[in-house]
């Protein structure tokens, strides 16, 4: 199985304090006539949001599992169901005669991009896709901490959450190798899952990320028509430094 065919039933629950974009979301959002476009909209977190504050939207995922969980959420709240498409599919291969005013790829989407030419190709395509004055927010992590701490074997404890359809108690915990070479992540992601007769039934999902730093990604953006109009360090739009958490990059498209 995919990584997030395996954890899809956990998703939610393991994000839901996932909150502090949401914001940003909103305000960007403000700015520009919809509808907005999510890549890797998942589950539909930033999605579901930004319908309830009445925007359209639109979100392209290629697992199956969560579009499902996506679909299911959105069947419960005719209100906003209107305003929400969900969209099984490749954005490498996506055609739409659409254009977006804003386009946006949340919370580490695109480090599952790993080499070059698959990331010349996704942005290209986002170019193809947004209008001449919209708008591309990609938000990543800083990885200065990352590529500066020691590595160790140790499995780390994350965190634990309620299972919200069992109700089962879920210890979550990771386990990650750092290639600074190729600057990708491996991790595997470990959930102990209680059930109610006290078993514990172990789910491993490994996964792997590649890491991006600024001037790279700035490169790459300029190759597929964009050029950077700000880089900030958190959804707060704080000053990106040393030492900030994140690598938020509003970028627009080159004119012709």
């Amino acid at each position: 199985m995919s990584f997030y065919t395996t954890i899809a039933r956990y998703y939610d629950a393991e994000h839901q304090d996932k909150t502090d974009d949401l914001l940003m979301y909103s305000e960007l959002a403000a700015e520009y006539d919809g509808p907005i476009f999510e890549i890797g909209c998942g589950t539909g977190r930033v999605m579901f949001h930004l319908a309830q504050a009445g925007y359209e939207v639109h979100g392209i995922d290629l697992e199956p599992a969560m579009l499902d969980r996506a679909r299911a959420r959105a069947n419960q709240m005719p209100a906003i169901n209107k305003r929400l498409r969900f969209i099984e599919g490749d954005i490498l291969k996506y055609t739409t005669d659409t254009r977006y005013n804003l386009v946006i790829f949340p919370y580490n989407g695109l480090m599952h991009f790993h080499d070059e030419v698959a990331q010349l190709q996704l942005l290209r395509r986002l170019r193809a896709l947004i209008t001449a004055d919209g708008l591309l927010v990609l938000d990543l992590p800083n990885p200065a901490d990352s590529f500066a701490s020691q590595d160790t074997d140790a499995m780390v404890f994350e965190k634990t959450f309620l299972e919200p359809e069992s109700g089962h108690l879920v210890m979550q915990y990771s386990v990650s190798t750092l290639d600074r070479t190729e600057q990708i992540i491996r991790i595997n992601w470990i959930y102990d899952e209680v059930g109610g007769d006290g078993a514990v039934k172990r789910t491993v999902a490994p996964v792997s990320f590649r890491y991006f730093f600024y001037s790279e990604l700035r490169h790459l953006l300029r190759l597929a028509g964009f050029s950077v109009e700000a880089v900030y360090g958190s959804p707060d739009l704080d000053l990106y430094e040393d030492g900030c958490e994140r690598m938020i990059v509003f970028a627009r498209p080159d004119e012709g």
